[in-house]
């Protein structure tokens, strides 16, 4: 099913019409005193009256005619379509759909919560009504499907930064849930504007696990770092004593300076400096 333009024309032409078809029934009774004639008008004109139709801003009209699809009315305004007619309204304005706190297992297996707020919109109006028993319950149903389909292909955080996470990457996975939300819900005809992430927390029965693997995590991490830049000091700080000749150091000296500068800046404590004022041997 795919929407198409149904028939109308300005409701203040129906309007006249009516008036007209009822002022001339009234002056044919009045004048010949007949009742045939002036019903025959009256009848044309509640016929034409059931085809008048308001239709409000960012609203559509979905026109039937005895069980058959004639089109929808998307303007604004007073119009006179095909008597008769069912017209069934559809919003088209923009919307919102909060999801419940899902729980859900990461892809390592961790239980988490999470939610999603969901910015919609319908732009084919046939395939909101007839494709679909209810588009606003088949949106809520296909969002948290998504939802849980997207949270268990991604970690809920890593600190290698070589992966795409939960927590991590807010802007990457609210793209990833926006397009396999369209491909679901594009059956019914409905526009996915913009999908967020609005919470995201491991379970409660493991958050304080998980609480200090982090931490734990964390210190690992920057303790690679330190160590890391504690090197590159201490190679420059030899470099440096080699090429302007300001010492010349043997392998043990140079063994025993590079395990001072190590202490002193691995070291969570400020160093106490020790004076030596014998020689090295």
């Amino acid at each position: 099913m795919k929407e198409t333009k149904a028939w109308y024309v300005n409701g203040v032409i129906g309007v006249v019409l009516i008036i007209f078809l009822v002022v001339w029934a009234a002056l044919l009774f009045i004048q010949y005193m007949s009742i045939v004639l002036p019903a025959v008008l009256v009848v044309l004109a509640l016929l034409l009256a059931t085809g008048m139709t308001i239709v409000q801003p960012n609203q559509a009209k979905v026109v039937t005619f005895f069980g058959r699809y004639l089109g929808s009315i998307r303007d604004s305004g007073l119009f006179l379509t095909i008597p008769l007619t069912i017209r069934q309204t559809v919003s088209l304005r923009v919307r919102n759909f909060n999801s419940t706190t899902l729980k859900v297992n990461d892809i390592e297996g961790n239980p988490i919560e999470i939610a999603a707020v969901i910015v919609f919109k319908v732009v084919d109006s046939a395939k909101a009504v007839f494709d679909v028993e209810s588009y606003e319950k088949f949106v809520a149903i296909q969002s948290e499907t998504a939802i849980r389909h997207v949270a268990t292909k991604y970690p809920y955080d890593t600190f290698d930064g070589h992966e795409i996470t939960l927590r991590g990457n807010a802007d990457i996975i609210s793209d990833v849930l926006a397009s396999e939300l369209q491909a679901r819900l594009t059956v019914a005809g409905v526009e996915v504007v913009e999908a967020r992430l609005s919470h995201l927390a491991y379970s409660p029965e493991i958050a304080s696990a998980m609480l200090q693997r982090q931490q734990a995590s964390a210190i690992l991490a920057a303790r690679k770092k330190i160590v890391e830049g504690a090197v590159s000091m201490a190679q420059m700080a030899i470099e440096q004593l080699n090429k302007e000749g300001i010492l010349e150091l043997d392998d043990e000296r140079k063994a025993n300076m590079v395990n001072n500068l190590m202490v002193a800046i691995v070291s969570e404590r400020a160093t106490q400096p020790v004076i030596n004022t014998g020689s090295l041997y």
